[in-house]
């Protein structure tokens, strides 16, 4: 059999290297994909005529909405009777992201020799959520697998539209502070010179606030580079920062209690961990097992670590509402919910209407923090190019003094 060198790249962004026995390029790929590395290179060795292959990294993403449509087809079409690997085959044909179809597409031939449905999703960690896997193993043991799959497709809809509330939000105030720096930036580079040449030469005397702007517009022009330069060595000491697990830590804490954006956060959180957790119990997955998966999906490493010291007491024999109430970024709503659904042993049911209730709080939260940025935004932005226009028009004042006075 021949022997391949490849090399590529973990989902953790570790660089790997080595070799593998196998038939064909194709193999190879099939065979690192299994073992969540996605190659960049294979070469077949031995002979002078080795062939090198460049894979693409960068694969369209399997979004929730994605997921969404997944669970809902899967769940349609086994609920009509049609058995797990003929559902794989229609699926993995009919599915347009590229990485969720090349996933079924192994997913199919997996189950066609014996293995189970979520014991080969679980290969594919990059595309298939660990939650979703241990709901399908769930699903399987019950036989109720087109139920759990109609509740993950509520599950991932739900956390479709509320990204997509969070990120729609965030446009125009994003657009807002990209169109205010580059205004300034057009004055203070380009139209600043040209009336400052015209006062220079008319002899008007330029007040304070017209030489800073000077100076600042000089310093844009002879040195923009330094601010090029700045931008980017920000976002690379930031970057560096959040690769490590403290860095990480503290950002996600930053963002849970930052002013105005920190209520939405912890907001967005408290949904995420109630549907999360509804979900899976309300699938017959253990408490301590749900709590494990629901801290993996919250985005919020900070967050999450504080629950799973919960879990702690949990061992012991406490209910879960005592050792949340602990956590700040939970509000008081949501632990008194847990608590009563504790006492009349319908936790999930209260878990599904807190998360309901929190996703409409999102909404208002969301509208509310945006209409305070956004006016901020354009005061900061009208402020700025009011100091611009007087300190422009100044030094006009000083060439009618002078113009009157000749006359």
């Amino acid at each position: 059999m021949p022997q391949f060198y490849y090399e590529g790249k973990k989902i953790s962004g570790e660089m790997v290297k080595g070799t593998i026995d196998a038939d064909t390029d194709n193999d190879v790929q099939v065979a690192l994909r299994r073992q969540s590395i996605f190659p960049t290179k294979i070469v077949k060795e031995g002979g002078s005529s080795s062939k090198s292959l460049n894979i693409k990294l960068f694969e369209a993403k399997v979004k929730s909405k994605d997921l969404a449509i997944f669970c809902r087809q899967f769940s349609t079409i086994i609920s009509a009777g049609i058995s797990v690997v003929e559902c794989v085959d229609i699926l993995r044909k009919q599915t347009e992201n590229k990485r969720l179809k090349q996933a079924l597409n192994e997913v199919y031939e997996d189950v066609q020799k014996g293995l189970t449905l979520s014991a080969s999703m679980r290969k594919f960690k990059n595309v298939f959520p660990e939650m979703l896997v241990n709901m399908v193993a769930a699903g399987e043991v019950s036989g109720a697998l087109d139920i759990i799959m109609n509740r993950m497709m509520t599950h991932y809809d739900k956390e479709h539209k509320l990204n997509q509330k969070i990120q729609g939000a965030m446009v125009y105030p994003i657009l807002l502070i990209f169109f205010s720096f580059g205004v300034s930036y057009i004055l203070l580079a380009f139209v600043l010179p040209t009336f400052v040449e015209m006062f220079v030469s008319m002899g008007a005397t330029l007040p304070a606030p017209t030489r800073f702007l000077i100076k600042i517009s000089n310093f844009l022009n002879q040195f923009w580079y330094i601010f090029v330069l700045i931008i980017f060595l920000t976002i690379y000491f930031f970057r560096r920062s959040m690769s490590t697990a403290e860095g990480k830590m503290k950002f996600d804490t930053f963002k849970l209690y930052m002013p105005v954006i920190g209520p939405v956060n912890q907001k967005v959180a408290t949904a995420r961990f109630s549907r999360s957790l509804a979900t899976m119990l309300s699938s017959g997955i253990t408490i301590l097992d749900a709590i494990e998966l629901v801290t993996k999906v919250l985005g919020n490493q900070a967050l999450s670590q504080k629950i799973l010291e919960s879990t702690e007491r949990l061992k012991k024999g406490e209910g879960i509402s005592g050792p949340l109430s602990q956590i700040k970024a939970f509000p008081p709503m949501m632990i008194s919910m847990i608590r009563i659904g504790e006492e009349t042993g319908a936790l999930d049911k209260m878990l599904e209407s807190t998360a309901d209730f929190y996703d409409e709080e999102v909404s208002f939260a969301v509208d509310k923090m945006v209409a305070l940025i956004n006016p901020l935004i354009l005061l900061v932005m009208a402020g700025v190019v009011s100091f611009i226009v007087m300190s422009v028009a100044l030094p006009m004042f000083d060439i009618v003094t002078v113009v009157q006075g000749t006359t």
